[in-house]
């Protein structure tokens, strides 16, 4: 599913604001700073909204990718013989 669709920035701009974000726990606007330093002109308000809509997305996909297996509250990892 194409999450991106009809958005005014390239998907990859919006997924290293939120990744800067949900990694560094850097605020709104340091997020714009650094991005208006890398040619991207963007209002904090946005990346704000940016997160609000895609955290829980990327979430879910990092989950899928990251799959352990828990067992009665145990995390434990798979392993192969």
């Amino acid at each position: 599913m194409n999450y991106f669709r009809y958005k005014q920035f390239n998907k990859d701009v919006i997924t290293v604001a939120v990744g800067y974000y949900l990694r560094y726990a850097l605020s709104y606007r340091d997020i714009s700073e650094i991005l208006r330093e890398r040619g991207v002109n963007v209002h904090h308000s946005t990346v704000y909204r940016w997160v609000q809509e895609y955290a829980p997305i990327l979430y879910q996909i990092w989950k899928k990718k990251h799959k352990k297996l828990i067992t009665n509250g145990v995390l434990m990892r798979r392993t192969s013989k």
